[in-house]
């Protein structure tokens, strides 16, 4: 199968610009259907590096064509848990993913990786490579909030992300009451836009004059500063990130 990379773009957007895009959204895209009735759900990944943390040293250092692994699962459930690579290159992006089950899951974190080799998954086969030979291991838990709007028109996805947070704390990533700490400011949320034909103009029209900021931003590489950031500081202050009842996140 050819590999089918995808235009990724991403911006900073305060919590007022933020409430405007989300209007403007609503009536030029559906919301993905696999968004709770608020219109949002809730994503936990479990990022993971080498020996050498070349995931994140990659990307530190500007390096175009780079990949990261992650597990993610949504709203702290294990009904649907992922392990996936993401690889990147420059502004494009190509996602592949292989579905493992909480007892999987809890075979990689006690680093029993057996089950992985006689995968009929490539990727599992080649994470297992991974953990082996490259001390492949977990690095730290991602969390926000996603808002997802989707047009198959250009096969278009934009999503507003919120109340990123982060943990070292542990890696169990179904504690609905892991404690994480802010990786970023509470008014400052990421806008993603990715297409893999064409962005129609309709969209384009929606993002002139909103004052945001174009970023080459990496949620695995702003949680780990952020973590390192008030580690180095010995000032580590968390809360839980998952709010089971997913409140309102924009007053209309």
């Amino acid at each position: 199968m050819k590999k089918r990379y995808r235009s990724e773009i991403k911006y900073y957007i305060s919590t007022g610009n933020a409430t405007i895009i989300k209007t403007k959204l609503k009536a030029l895209a559906a919301i993905d259907k696999h968004a709770a009735k608020e219109g949002s759900y809730f994503i936990r990944s479990l990022y993971f590096d080498d020996y050498f943390n070349m995931a994140y040293q990659e990307k530190e250092m500007g390096i175009v064509d780079r990949k990261k692994y992650r597990i993610r699962i949504y709203n702290c459930s294990d009904k649907v848990i992922n392990l996936e690579r993401k690889k990147k290159y420059g502004d494009y992006i190509y996602k592949e993913s292989a579905k493992i089950t909480r007892a999987q899951f809890e075979d990689i974190l006690n680093e029993n990786y057996d089950f992985l080799l006689t995968s009929e998954s490539n990727l599992l086969r080649e994470f297992y490579y991974e953990c082996r030979s490259n001390v492949m291991r977990p690095k730290i838990i991602v969390d926000y909030t996603r808002i997802p709007f989707i047009d198959d028109n250009g096969t278009v996805r934009i999503t507003l992300d919120l109340n990123l947070g982060a943990t070292v704390s542990s890696f169990d990533i179904f504690d609905k009451r892991l404690p994480t700490m802010p990786a970023i400011d509470k008014q400052t949320h990421i806008l993603e836009v990715k297409f893999t034909e064409f962005l129609p103009s309709v969209y384009k029209s929606a993002l002139l004059g909103m004052n945001i900021q174009k970023v080459a931003a990496s949620k695995y590489v702003m949680c780990r500063e952020a973590i390192d950031f008030q580690r180095d500081r010995q000032y580590l202050m968390y809360e839980p990130s998952y709010n089971e009842n997913q409140p309102i996140l924009f007053k209309e």
